[in-house]
Order: structure tokens, then C-alpha cells, then sequence
């Protein structure tokens, strides 16, 4: 073999040795996208179907606290008029639905003396954030892999292998306004 055929041998091996890295390195960008955009689903996917439950369960935690909170005043009520009234039967009757509500109510707070309304709102906003700072956090890394994808898919030479096996440029995940504003959790709650 002459010189001349093996030095255009070589080049024609470091060529096609450079043209397999980029287009390896193109695969592994496109990858790269394609699993962040994958965990952003799953932290959509976690957001739809989580929030709905963590708001209900808030919701009839409410509703039971308020219901019981209700029959003991209903239940005090009953009595005041009855004692008002000299009514002892009313009165025996509402005493003993005063003394059951009261007693629900003191079993409820020494059995789970840290459920209160207000901590379990304060734990739904605090999981809502973290949703959300994890879905920020995500849209960052697909945002910077799309960034990394889009540029080595412009830039020459590599532009030449992208434009003849397919691969493109991918869109930056933006959201809209509406869409990074924080969650409504009071209209969440009048919603049903």
C-alpha cells in the first residue's frame, strides 16, 4: 500500500471515528431530554392525582372537626334553653348530648392531640410547594438538556450529522402565566 493511500485511509478513519462520536453524542442528548421530560411527567402525573386526595382528606378532617364543634354549641344551646325553660326532660335529653359531644371532642384531642385543622392545611401547602419547587426543578434540568441538545444540533459539524440521520431541535419548556401563579387552595376547597 502506498503512503498516500494509507494517509487517505487514516483521515478517512479519524473522519468517520469523529462523525460516530458526535452522533453518539447526539443520542446521548436526545436521551438526556427525553428522561428529563420523564421525571417532569411523573411530577405532573404525582401533582394531578395527590393534590385532589391531600385536599379532600383536609376537607372532611374540617368538616368532622366543624361537625363536632357544631353539635357540642347546638347541643349547649339545647340546654340553655331548657334549663331557661325549666324543661327537665329537654334538659336531662340535651345534657346528655352536650356531655356525648364533649366527650367526642376529648376523645379526639387526647387520642390525636396533633390533628388540628390548621396544621393539616399547613401540611397541604407545604406539599403543595414541594410539588411545585420539584416541578421547577425539573423544567431547569429539561430546559438545560434541551439547551445542550439544541446547540450541538446547530453547531458544525455536528449540524451535519444531526440534519442527515433526524435530529432535531426540541422546544424549551415554558409555562404560562397562569400556570406559575401559586395554587388556589381555597377555590380547591370550594370546589366539589
Amino acid at each position: 500500500m502506498s503512503v498516500t493511500a494509507a494517509l487517505i485511509l487514516g483521515a478517512i478513519l479519524v473522519v468517520a471515528t469523529y462523525a460516530v462520536l458526535l452522533y453518539n453524542g447526539l443520542v446521548s442528548l436526545k436521551h438526556a431530554v427525553a428522561r428529563a421530560w420523564a421525571n417532569i411527567d411523573v411530577l405532573l402525573k404525582q401533582r394531578h392525582d395527590e393534590l385532589p386526595k391531600l385536599v379532600e382528606v383536609c376537607r372532611q378532617y374540617r368538616e368532622f372537626e366543624q361537625t363536632t364543634l357544631q353539635r357540642v354549641i347546638e347541643a349547649r344551646g339545647r340546654v340553655h334553653a331548657a334549663a331557661e325553660a325549666g324543661d327537665v326532660a329537654a334538659l336531662g335529653t340535651a345534657e346528655g348530648a352536650l356531655r356525648s359531644g364533649l366527650g367526642r371532642l376529648f376523645a379526639i384531642a387526647e387520642a390525636y392531640p396533633e390533628l388540628k385543622a390548621n396544621e393539616n392545611f399547613a401540611a397541604l401547602q407545604a406539599r403543595i410547594s414541594q410539588i411545585e419547587n420539584a416541578i421547577a426543578d425539573r423544567r431547569e434540568l429539561y430546559n438545560e438538556a434541551v439547551n445542550a441538545n439544541n446547540v450541538r444540533v446547530e453547531q458544525f459539524p455536528d449540524s451535519l450529522i444531526a440534519g442527515a440521520f433526524g435530529f432535531g431541535t426540541r422546544p424549551l419548556l415554558e409555562f404560562a402565566a397562569a400556570e406559575k401563579t401559586d395554587v388556589d387552595v381555597k377555590a380547591l376547597f370550594a370546589a366539589r
